[in-house]
C-alpha cells in the first residue's frame, strides 16, 4: 500500500514538474532569466526530493533540523507572538508588523535561531500587509511544504534550520525579477542593519 501511494505520488509530482518546466521553457524563451531561474529553483527543492524519494524534503527533514529545542525552551526563549508564528503556524494582522514597510538595508534573520533568510535588496512593496521578498537569502534557508489549512492550498516556507513557521510563497511578485513573493510575518524575522551584518 505504501509503495502504491509513493508511486501516485510520484506520478503526480512528475507531471506537475512537467507544467513547471512548460513555464520555464516559456520564461526562457521570453528572456525572463531571473524568473526562469527562481522558479527552477522552487522545481529543484520541492519536486525532486519527491520523484527520487517518493517524499517530500520537508518530510525527510522535519525531525532532523539542526536547531531542535523542547517546547519549554522555545515558550521561555521567543515573545508570545514570536512563539504563535513560529512554533504554531500563526499568523500576525495584516499592517502591523514591525517590517512591513521598512526600507533599511541589512539581513533579516530567523527569530527562533538566528540564520540568515532575507536581504533587504530582496524586499519590496507589495501592498499585502506583510514584509515580502522576491527571493531567499540562499537557497537551502528554507523548506517549501503545502499547506491546506484554511480552506485552500498555498505553499507554506519553514525556517531551514529550526522549522519554524515563516510565512507563505505566492507567484505573484515583480514580473522584472522572480516573480515570486514570499510573504513572511515580521514577528518571524530579526532585522540586523547593514552595518553591523556579519554576512555567512
Amino acid at each position: 500500500m505504501m509503495e502504491n501511494q509513493y508511486g501516485v505520488r510520484r506520478l503526480a509530482c512528475a507531471l506537475l514538474a512537467e507544467a513547471c518546466f512548460g513555464g520555464l521553457r516559456s520564461k526562457l524563451r521570453n528572456g525572463k532569466r531571473r524568473q526562469a531561474a527562481a522558479l527552477q529553483k522552487v522545481i529543484l527543492y520541492t519536486l525532486t526530493p519527491i520523484l527520487l524519494f517518493g517524499c517530500s524534503e520537508q518530510e525527510v527533514a522535519m525531525n532532523n533540523f539542526p536547531v531542535e529545542k523542547s517546547d519549554a525552551e522555545w515558550h521561555s526563549e521567543l515573545t508570545p507572538e514570536q512563539y504563535r508564528v513560529l512554533r504554531e503556524a500563526g499568523t500576525e494582522r495584516p499592517f502591523t508588523g514591525v517590517y512591513t514597510d521598512s526600507e533599511a538595508l541589512g539581513v533579516y534573520r530567523c527569530a527562533g535561531c538566528d540564520a540568515e533568510l532575507f536581504t533587504s535588496d530582496n524586499k519590496f512593496h507589495s501592498g499585502c500587509g506583510w514584509p515580502a521578498f522576491d527571493d531567499v537569502a540562499k537557497t537551502d534557508r528554507v523548506i517549501l511544504r503545502e499547506d491546506r489549512s484554511l480552506g485552500m492550498v498555498r505553499t507554506e516556507v519553514l525556517c531551514a534550520n529550526c522549522g519554524g513557521h515563516l510565512g507563505h510563497l505566492f507567484n505573484d511578485g515583480p514580473a522584472e525579477t522572480t516573480g515570486l513573493r514570499y510573504c513572511i510575518n515580521s514577528a518571524a524575522l530579526e532585522f540586523e542593519q547593514k552595518e553591523e551584518v556579519n554576512c555567512e
